[in-house]
């Protein structure tokens, strides 16, 4: 008989964790062409997670503005940008917003009167390294001025460390504070600085400590999102988390190409370009 989903994914989980712990070995393939990407997670040679995704065609222009998050994180950033990046995501209907705390309670208001785009900001931000308890105040003061979605970045150094506990934590204090309030939680990985180990371990920890989302990069890293990036975070949560793509996602060729990965959340500064990209592409 097959095995029921829930012991399956319990025993995913502790074959990965036990690989990641140097009791296996690990192994991720991941092979994309022409738009249909493969991806396999081994451990002792045994399948445990996979996922083949095939190219994406079926997001049209309003479809694929209400998967952006739309961005604005730079430290320079003022407050007439924040205006007019809510005025463009009021017009357009992105998902979210996504700010700096300190334009969270600006934003907030000024979308106040419109039910359809949440305000996003950040936690931890860009580095991940400060406490769990630092991480879960942001969490409440941004809540508090009106944020309804937390990135939060991940303590990198404890995840390379093999500090597989401490991560957990971190997560899980902002979960914490995050979840009686409505808000959801989505997790940086920041990828780019990662090993595929590493980032199958930083995927489990956030679908254990009870996140919403796992997303690739704070955009303030080495590198952005990647096709084969999201494809293994995708094979690796499954339906049970989002897939945020973020970082050098410019254009709707580069939107959809995330999407038919495994993506169903988009950060990106360049939404209004996506977006008439896509209008013309109809």
């Amino acid at each position: 008989m097959p095995e029921p989903p829930e012991e399956l994914i319990a025993r995913v989980n502790r074959e990965v964790e036990a690989a990641l712990q140097g009791d296996g070995e690990l192994e991720i393939f991941t092979e994309a062409s022409h738009g249909v990407t493969a991806t396999t997670v081994f451990a002792d040679g045994e399948v445990l997670a996979a996922r083949v995704a095939l190219p994406s065609t079926d997001a049209p222009a309003e479809g694929i503005a209400r998967m952006i998050d739309h961005t604005l994180l730079k430290p320079e950033a003022t407050a007439q940008q924040i205006v007019q990046l809510c005025t463009e995501a009021r017009g357009y209907r992105f998902a979210s917003v996504c700010i700096n705390p300190w334009y969270v309670r600006l934003a907030a208001d000024l979308l106040s009167d419109v039910d359809e785009v949440e305000v996003c900001t950040v936690v931890g931000f860009p580095l991940g390294a400060t406490l769990p308890e630092v991480k879960a105040y942001e969490t409440l003061a941004a809540i508090a001025d009106g944020a309804t979605e937390i990135d939060m970045v991940i303590n990198i150094g404890a995840l390379k460390s093999r500090r597989f506990d401490a991560v957990e934590r971190d997560i899980h204090a902002v979960v914490a504070a995050a979840h009686p309030a409505g808000a959801i939680v989505k997790v940086i990985i920041e990828a780019a600085l990662l090993t595929d180990e590493e980032k199958v371990a930083a995927c489990l920890l956030a679908k254990q400590a009870g996140a919403d989302f796992v997303k690739t990069s704070t955009g303030f890293g080495p590198g952005g999102a990647t096709v084969e990036d999201v494809a293994l975070m995708r094979a690796v949560v499954g339906d049970e988390l989002g897939v945020k793509a973020a970082g050098g996602i410019r254009s709707y060729e580069a939107a959809q190409a995330m999407i038919a990965a495994g993506a169903n959340r988009i950060g990106a500064s360049a939404g209004v370009k996506i977006v008439a990209e896509a209008r013309q592409a109809a």
